[in-house]
């Protein structure tokens, strides 16, 4: 009949060469605190960007907007008076001249430039043709308040 067996060795019965045996589960922990942290951070920064078109208002302290492509500049005049550059141009003939020069990019910088004594309807009115016509990056400039000295 069978006898008892008998173990030889380190009495890890028969696991030899097994020592560290790499766990086989993913800890989620780090990933779902990152992904945490950024719904928070986003649901902060959402809001903040839907603010329509930037301003500069005039006689203001904001920072210049730096573009590194040379912005098109529409300049109204105390008159009312509408130009393109250096271009005079009718109202009319407004949207299909920055049509023609921005090549039909609804992505060109527009910048618009009112006298201070301008009536604010008439730079709201060109604001709203350019607008109109698709162009998302306008801005309005203004100058920089002088220094008190």
């Amino acid at each position: 009949m069978a006898g008892p067996m008998i173990s030889r060795g380190n009495g890890s019965g028969g696991r030899r060469g097994r020592g560290y045996r790499p766990m086989a589960e993913i800890n989620v922990t780090p990933f779902v605190d990152v992904m945490l942290v950024l719904l928070i951070v986003f649901m902060v920064t959402a809001p903040l960007l839907t603010v329509g078109v930037p301003l500069d208002l005039p006689q203001t302290d904001a920072q210049s907007i730096s573009d590194p492509e040379e912005p098109l500049v529409v300049s109204v005049q105390r008159d009312g008076r509408l130009y393109v550059q250096e271009t005079e141009v009718a109202i009319d003939n407004l949207v299909p001249r920055l049509i023609a020069v921005t090549d039909a990019n609804p992505e060109a910088t527009i910048f618009v430039r009112g006298d201070r004594e301008l009536v604010y309807g008439r730079v709201m009115e060109v604001l709203g043709r350019v607008s109109a016509a698709g162009f998302t990056r306008v801005s309005l400039v203004a100058e920089q308040p002088a220094a008190a000295q």
